[in-house]
């Protein structure tokens, strides 16, 4: 009560947004007078002639107009009565309130806006530059260090500077000379050239840019909503509703808007598009499916390009030129996946005339929810064969499968024991210690489900009874005599002793692996092996290690194949492939597959080919990518339940949009069935009471399997079995009445199945007497219109067979009913044995079923059912809120560290000047060398400088001479200028030796040369492009070798997160040493010979006066010291190269220097 006294007292944050909204919807309405056609001029003309004879005032007429105020409308009131009478029109009369304007006319105002837009946002910036100290105090920040220099002239110049870029730059050129003057005067800017300031001045207006931008765009927001209003109305017969334009302004402010089903979501999005493609930095429109892009362009196309704007969307099947070209419009649709391969795939390109994204500015999500919830757990993976696939799937499988049939078996023996206690002690505590185990082994056992449906006191004795042994710590007795344990709520399985014992009759120590730590140490101390020997026994007992960890992995994911996915109900066979459900949309999932090989461990248990293991060449998870761009908002009609998800990890607010008509579908409690059959008998009675009326009804499940269930029960010879002998005769009566066969309900089943016919049974679902049994893909992207006379019938009526872990999924499926103040009605019916009852809420509920004394018949429908349910739900909500957030905090780690690695790729694809780069790296390699033969702490001639010489001409082909020396006299310094020098001097020779190649030729190996650069610099750049792609993709597959385990190291009291980071850090770091060293070495070790039977320039020979052949060591410039493992060795790590102002690799968030590099 007192809760709903201070709400009514005070206005939730919802209320006080649309508040704040109102008067720019107010703003809007009174403006869309101005973009008026003739034909709506005349009418308004019209009526306002009759209004003012019939005594009204102008605010009454038009109650648009009462932004002005009561003065103002007076004064036009009777100026409106004198001359309207004289036979003009309101345009004649109000100018500045009323206006016509051409298709033509409306048309051009986007050039009208856009330079509207310039003019702003060039003041805009005009005023900072003439602010210097800012501008100063910007590019000391921006280019103090060479680690942030690097990255922020990399933007500039991965950006192509865009039409508005381009000329508030040019009108510019007085001020930006007047910075670079003040700036080249800085102590702190001596070394910098003036191009290099020049680019940074370049980098403060592109950031200044973007929020002049959103300051001109707020000021342009009114009229362009009413423009594109107008446009609608001339091209779609459609006109925004006020509650669409506060959809609008939300989605312009970068925020989540809520809209129920049937509230013109499509519509609304163009309202904030068109405002913010004006600037012409690209809108991205982000949809569930490539059938919904290209719907969507093709209908609200129209009313862009009636606008002027060009519009364009993503399919599947485009080439990189058309991609390109669809990307340079000024809108483009298209789904989450295709925006996020393209990304991907743009930072896999050489070239940056291959690339076809541009800035990620702008993006508006359709279903949000779906795609930053349900699929934010999916990383976007593009993925290459391995070359060894090492899994034992064939080898595991009779062993685990004869394991699995053995459990079943002990299951079923400890329940028979349990129930045997109820001819002698039926409360013996003894009983519901064996129900527990029967749980534990096998939590879907139906004998157990129908037992505790059954007896009212069990689930609520067995709860007590684990908390005994909780409180005890004695949990693992629970696990005598089981093979394995499985654990649902944690989606996983662990065996027991005894099954590892089974597992591992033909292998001993299967189960054991060998630690590492020990064995190293033990390796180290061993005096009598020399450093070579050590190194070998290293790599044996390393490869020990790998084989026993992938057999483990291997047996664990078989298990959880047989135990814990369901075909049918997880999956489906569809030639000879397993093919994925999706859970939210009940929809197959072509092309993905689970990870960490468990779809190949389901390959090997339904006995079809398994597919060869993928290595990943990029990757990226939905949650980072969306947050690389610079406004991001979405739309659906579920997403208030995770407003503390979009908040905290997307900061992302959500604001929910009242519906246009009042919401009239009636929502009836749920009802609860003790078992599934008592339920599915219900659910069938109300789907025959609703055919026999004629409403149309449809039908919720969560399965492929409980759809297919069903309709076999609407079957008349189940029928007969279910219904009352009355029902059942009046249901023949009136199929015959209606000329069917007879033989069952008619109906349609959508599911995975089935989804070809999609349309055609979503277009009928609304018809009278229409019977649709849906998985939940019926809850997306689908708006069921009601047929003729459905109306009066009451509308659609809802049927939910079960409930969803998440509420939002419930909601999606109800929305199909009640769409813009339509009637309609939904009910949920459950049952103790659903899943989500079973493993969150049974407790509960039962204990409710108690004391209302239900038999299992018998339904029970409360106000305390339903909310004992929503907390079932809302703990399942959080617990996977849990998971993502913490997944997520994993691929922290790998997203800064794809950050370092991007763009290091973009500074090397746009850098004319690579040879700084080249000795850069060349300055670590040397450290590294003199470390080695000549450490720190030596004396000059204890020096190994033979070792030293030898190996810089065997890795390098780089000649140092330490003759006539005074080797007493020589100092670290002195030491590495000579080998400085050394390296100077061959780069030369070899840059010689390049700019030697045939055009032809180098083109043919290295690429065209670019514009500004010479051939050096293409080939530094093809050489350092692909030494660093190589690594990064090892890289990736080791992060993925290491992420597969690292829950194992909770075990040992360790944190794996913490683990995951350090470690995850150690081996990037040794990825950034090796890079520079193979990079090094591969560049100084190439050569060109003389060989007229190249394969490799073949073609070119024939137009060729010489015969150049291109020669480089080992394969792919593969080097003797970079041939580097599939899998990471647990070796001495070497000294970190990264940057120490780069974002910490660790995933801290923290600069390098103040986390790992302090």
């Amino acid at each position: 009560m007192l809760t709903s006294l201070l709400t009514s007292l005070i206005p939730s944050k919802n209320d006080r947004t649309l508040r704040g909204l109102q008067p720019i919807v107010d703003q809007i309405n009174y403006l869309e007078n101005r973009f008026l056609s003739e034909k709506e001029l005349k009418e308004k003309t019209l009526r306002c002639r009759e209004g003012l004879a019939k005594g009204k005032s102008l605010g009454e007429i038009f109650p648009e107009l009462k932004i002005l105020g009561e003065r103002a409308l007076k004064e036009k009131t009777a100026l409106c009565k004198r001359e309207l009478s004289e036979g003009k029109d309101l345009a004649q009369v109000l100018p500045d309130d009323f206006r016509a304007m051409s298709d033509e006319d409306l048309r051009g105002i986007t050039e009208v806006f856009r330079t509207r837009l310039k003019e702003g946002v060039r003041e805009g910036i005009r005023s900072k530059l003439e602010s210097r100290r800012e501008v100063i105090k910007f590019l000391k920040g921006k280019l103090g260090d060479q680690e942030h220099k690097e990255a922020a002239l990399t933007m500039i110049d991965r950006n192509p500077q865009d039409l508005l870029t381009r000329e508030v730059l040019d009108s510019l050129g007085k001020e930006i000379e007047e910075v670079l003057s003040e700036a080249q005067g800085e102590v702190d800017f001596e070394e910098l050239g003036r191009e290099i300031l020049l680019k940074g001045v370049k980098v403060f207006i592109h950031e200044a840019i973007y929020k002049e931008m959103e300051r001109v765009l707020e000021e342009l927001l009114p009229e362009a909503f009413a423009v594109v209003r107008e446009a609608s109305k001339r091209t779609l017969g459609m006109r925004h509703f006020d509650v669409q334009l506060l959809g609008g302004i939300v989605l312009h402010q970068g925020k989540i808007a809520e809209m129920k089903t049937g509230e013109g979501k499509t519509l609304v999005a163009t309202l904030p598009v068109y405002l913010n493609a004006l600037p012409g930095k690209g809108v991205h429109v982000v949809t569930v499916n490539d059938y919904l892009a290209r719907r969507d362009r093709d209908w609200m196309g129209k009313i862009y390009e009636f606008l002027g704007m060009t519009v364009g969307a993503i399919q599947n099947h485009m080439g990189t030129r058309e991609r390109q070209q669809i990307y340079a419009y000024d809108i483009t649709y298209g789904t989450n996946n295709e925006f996020g391969f393209d990304y991907l795939r743009d930072n896999l390109k050489d070239s940056p005339k291959d690339r076809v994204q541009r800035e990620l500015n702008y993006a508006i999500v359709d279903e949000v929810d779906s795609i930053l919830i349900d699929e934010a757990r999916t990383p976007l993976i593009i993925s290459g064969e391995v070359e060894q696939d090492p899994h034992r799937y064939d080898e595991f499988k009779l062993p685990v499968k004869s394991l699995v049939a053995r459990q079943q078996t002990i299951v079923n023996k400890i329940f028979d024991e349990a129930i045997k206690y109820d001819e002698t002690d039926p409360d013996a505590y003894d009983k519901y210690v064996k129900l527990l185990q029967v749980e534990k082994g096998d939590p879907k056992n139906k004998r157990l489900l129908e037992y505790i449906a059954e007896h009212k006191d069990v689930k609520k004795m067995m709860v007590r009874v684990e908390d005994d042994f909780i409180r005890d710590k004695r949990l693992n007795e629970l696990q005598e005599g089981l093979l394995y344990v499985i654990n649902e709520k944690e989606n996983n399985v662990e065996l027991t002793e005894e099954g590892q014992k089974i597992l591992s009759r033909h292998e001993e120590n299967l189960f054991v692996l060998p630690d590492l730590d020990s064995e190293f140490f033990q390796i180290e101390q061993n005096e009598s092996l020399n450093r070579v020997e050590k190194e070998t026994a290293k790599q044996r007992v390393t490869k020990e290690y790998e084989e026993k960890s992938e057999k483990l992995h291997n047996i664990h994911q078989l298990i959880r194949a047989y135990t814990m996915f369901e075909k049918d109900v997880d999956y489906v066979i569809h030639n000879g492939e397993v093919i994925i459900v999706d859970e939210f949309t009940g929809r197959m999932m072509p092309g993905r597959r689970w990870s960490d090989g468990l779809h190949q461990a389901i390959e090997a248990k339904e006995g079809v080919k398994i597919a060869k293991a993928t290595q990943t060449v990029a990757t990226i998870t939905l949650q980072n990518y969306f947050r690389l761009y610079r406004k991001l908002a979405g739309m659906t009609g579920t997403a208030a339940t995770e407003a503390a998800e979009f908040a905290d990890i997307y900061k992302l607010d959500v604001v929910v949009i009242p519906t246009n008509e009042p919401m009239i579908r009636v929502d009836y409690p749920d009802v609860v069935y003790k078992t599934e059959r008592a339920k599915f008998n219900a659910v069938v009675n109300e789907i025959v009471d609703c055919y026999m009326r004629g409403q149309p009804v449809l039908v919720g499940t969560v399965s492929i399997e409980k759809s297919e269930k069903l309709s076999k029960m609407l079957e008349m010879v189940n029928l007969k079995k279910i219904l009352s002998p009355e029902k059942f005769e009046q249901l023949r009566q009136i199929l015959k009445e209606r000329g069917e066969k007879g033989t069952m309900i008619p109906h349609h089943v959508l599911n995975a199945k089935h989804h070809e016919k999609e349309a055609m049974i979503v277009a009928k679902a609304g018809q009278q007497n229409a019977v649709t049994i849906a998985t939940n893909m019926a809850g997306r992207g689908t708006d069921i219109v009601l047929g003729p006379g459905v109306v009066n019938l009451g509308g659609l009526h809802i049927i939910g067979t079960e409930r969803h872990e998440a509420r939002r999924i419930d909601n999606q499926l109800r929305g199909r009913s009640g769409r813009q103040g339509d009637p309609g009605s939904s009910r949920f019916y459950l049952s103790l044995e659903d899943d989500l009852m079973r493993i969150f809420g049974s407790e509960k509920v039962a204990a409710i079923m108690e004391r209302f004394g239900v038999d299992e018949n018998e339904p029970i429908e409360h106000d305390w059912v339903t909310r004992a349910i929503g907390s079932a739900q809302k703990k399942v909500e959080a617990r996977n809120f849990e998971i993502r957030k913490h997944l997520l905090k994993y691929d922290d780690v790998n997203n800064k560290q794809r950050e370092v690695i991007y763009t290091r790729r973009d500074h090397v694809i746009y850098s004319d000047h690579l040879k700084e780069d080249l000795f850069e790296m060349i300055e670590d390699v040397l450290y590294d060398l003199v470390d080695k033969y000549a450490p720190e702490g030596q004396y000059p001639e204890e020096w190994d400088l033979n070792g030293l010489k030898a190996e810089l001409l065997d890795k390098f082909s780089v000649y140092v001479s330490f003759e006539n020396i005074t080797v007493e006299e020589l100092t670290l310094e002195d030491l590495l200028e000579m080998i400085r020098k050394g390296f100077e001097e061959k780069y030369q020779l070899k840059k010689v030796e390049i700019e030697q190649i045939p055009d032809e030729i180098f083109g043919f190996a290295f690429g065209e040369v670019g514009n500004g650069e010479g051939k050096m610099n293409t080939f530094l750049k093809w050489v350092m492009l692909k030494t660093i792609d190589r690594n990064w993709m090892a890289h990736l597959y080791a992060m993925d070798q290491l992420k597969e385990g690292i829950g194992l190291r909770g075990y040992g009291q360790k944190d794996p997160l913490l683990e995951y980071q350090k470690e995850g850090y150690e081996m990037f770091s040794e990825m950034m040493g090796r890079i520079h060293a193979e990079t090094v070495e591969a560049i100084f070790k190439f050569s060109v010979v003389n060989r007229r039977k190249s394969a490799l320039v073949t073609a070119t020979n024939e137009v060729t006066d010489n015969s150049w052949g291109i020669s480089l060591e080992a394969d792919d410039l593969q080097t003797n010291t970079s041939e580097s493992q599939t899998k990471p060795a647990p070796i001495v790590r070497q000294t970190p190269k990264v940057g120490r102002n780069d974002p910490c690799p660790c995933g801290s968030g923290k600069k390098y220097k103040k986390c790992h590099g302090a």
